[in-house]
C-alpha cells in the first residue's frame, strides 16, 4: 500500500521512463503537428493578397510591361511610351464629373503633348452603370463633345477579380486613402518618364490642379 511519503520526484523519474517505441511515437506525432502547422501558414500567406501584390509588383516593374486594347481591340504595347509622362484616367460618359474632366484633359494635353505629356482613357461601367456604351459610342461620344486628341482604350473593370492587369499594378503602386479600390469615375495616376507610379488623385481632383506635378515630371517651363 502507498502512503503519502511517495514523493512527487520519485513519480516524475517513473513516468518519464518510457519504452523506446513510445518515444518514437510521440516524436513522430509532434513532428507531424509542426509540419502540418508550416502547410498552413504557407498555405494561408500564398492566398493573403499581401503575397499578391508583392509578387505582381516584382512580375510587372513598370506600366511599360503591360500591353492593353485599344477600343478597336488591337494590341497596345505600352512600352511605346517609355520617355513619356502619362496620366491615366478611368473615364465615363455619364458621370457628373465628365464635362468637366474631359474639358480639362483636353486642355493638358494640348498644352503639353508636344513636351511629352500622353493621357490614357480607360472605360468603366462599374460606378453605377455611368459607362454603358460599346467602345465605339464611347469614342463617337468624346470625340463629338470634346474632341480629345489623345487615346480611348478598351473598356474595363478597375476593380474586383475581373479588374485589368494595369489597373491592378497601378493600385498596388499607389493605394488611395481609404483603401486600394478606384472610388469612381476619373481617378488618376500619374506616372513618370521611367513607368513608376509616382502620384494618384481623387475622382473629385481636377485635371488642372495637379498641372504643377506633371510639368515637374516634364521638366517643362511654361
Amino acid at each position: 500500500m502507498f502512503t503519502s511519503s511517495y514523493s512527487s520526484s520519485t513519480a516524475r523519474i517513473i513516468l518519464s521512463r518510457r519504452s523506446p517505441l513510445q518515444i518514437l511515437i510521440s516524436s513522430n506525432i509532434y513532428h507531424l503537428r509542426s509540419l502540418s502547422n508550416q502547410i498552413h501558414l504557407q498555405i494561408s500567406t500564398a492566398n493573403s493578397p499581401l503575397r499578391e501584390t508583392s509578387h505582381f509588383k516584382k512580375t510587372h516593374g513598370s506600366i511599360h510591361d503591360f500591353t492593353v486594347k485599344d477600343a478597336r481591340g488591337n494590341d497596345v504595347d505600352l512600352s511605346t511610351y517609355k520617355g513619356k509622362v502619362l496620366l491615366i484616367v478611368n473615364v465615363a460618359s455619364q458621370c457628373g464629373l465628365t464635362t468637366s474632366n474631359y474639358t480639362e484633359l483636353a486642355q493638358l494635353y494640348q498644352k503639353y503633348k508636344d513636351q511629352g505629356l500622353e493621357i490614357l482613357a480607360f472605360p468603366c461601367n462599374q460606378f453605377r452603370g455611368e459607362e454603358p456604351g460599346t467602345n465605339e459610342e464611347i469614342v463617337e461620344f468624346a470625340c463629338t463633345r470634346f474632341k480629345p486628341e489623345y487615346p480611348i482604350f478598351d473598356k474595363v473593370d478597375v476593380n474586383g477579380d475581373n479588374a485589368a492587369p494595369i489597373y491592378k499594378f497601378l493600385k498596388s503602386s499607389k493605394g488611395g486613402l481609404f483603401g486600394d479600390s478606384i472610388k469612381w469615375n476619373f481617378a488618376k495616376f500619374l506616372i513618370d518618364k521611367e513607368g513608376h507610379v509616382v502620384d494618384r488623385y481623387a475622382p473629385s481632383t481636377s485635371p488642372l490642379s495637379i498641372e504643377k506635378d506633371i510639368k515637374k515630371l516634364l521638366g517643362a517651363s511654361a
